[in-house]
C-alpha cells in the first residue's frame, strides 16, 4: 500500500473530551479566533463577494446561538462540528453555494404573512 492512503488531511483534529466548563470555553474562543483569522483566506478561496465585516458577523452569530449551552457532552459535540466545518470549508470541500447558503435568510425576501399576500403570489 501507498503511503498516500494513510495520508491526514489538512486542518484535521481530534475530538477531543472537555474535563471542565473552563477548558471547553477556552477551547470555544480559540476555535472562533481560528474562523474569524480565516475569514479573508475563505472569501479568497471561495471568491465570495460582499464585505468582510458581513462575513465575520455570521460567524458571530452561529457561535453566539450556542453561548449558552452548559452541557459539557454537547459543548464538545458543537466544537466538533465547527472543527469539522472549518477543515470542509478550508480544504475546499464545501462548494460556493454550501458557503452562500448561511447569508441566504439574509438576501431572501419577506414572506407573505396575510392572506391577500398569498393569494397575490398564488399560494392561497
Amino acid at each position: 500500500m501507498s503511503a498516500a492512503a494513510f495520508c491526514v488531511s489538512n486542518f484535521a483534529t481530534t475530538t477531543a473530551v472537555s474535563k471542565s466548563s473552563s477548558e471547553a470555553t477556552q477551547r470555544a474562543i480559540s476555535l472562533y479566533r481560528l474562523w474569524q483569522k480565516s475569514v479573508p483566506e475563505i472569501m479568497k478561496i471561495h471568491e465570495i463577494n460582499m464585505p468582510t465585516s458581513q462575513v465575520r458577523a455570521k460567524i458571530r452569530e452561529n457561535f453566539e446561538k450556542n453561548r449558552y449551552v452548559e452541557e459539557l457532552p454537547v459543548r464538545d459535540i458543537l466544537l466538533a462540528r465547527g472543527h469539522m466545518e472549518f477543515q470542509e470549508t478550508i480544504n475546499v470541500w464545501k462548494q460556493h453555494n454550501h458557503i452562500m447558503s448561511y447569508f441566504a435568510s439574509e438576501e431572501a425576501a419577506p414572506k407573505a404573512t396575510t392572506f391577500l399576500e398569498k393569494f397575490y403570489e398564488g399560494r392561497s
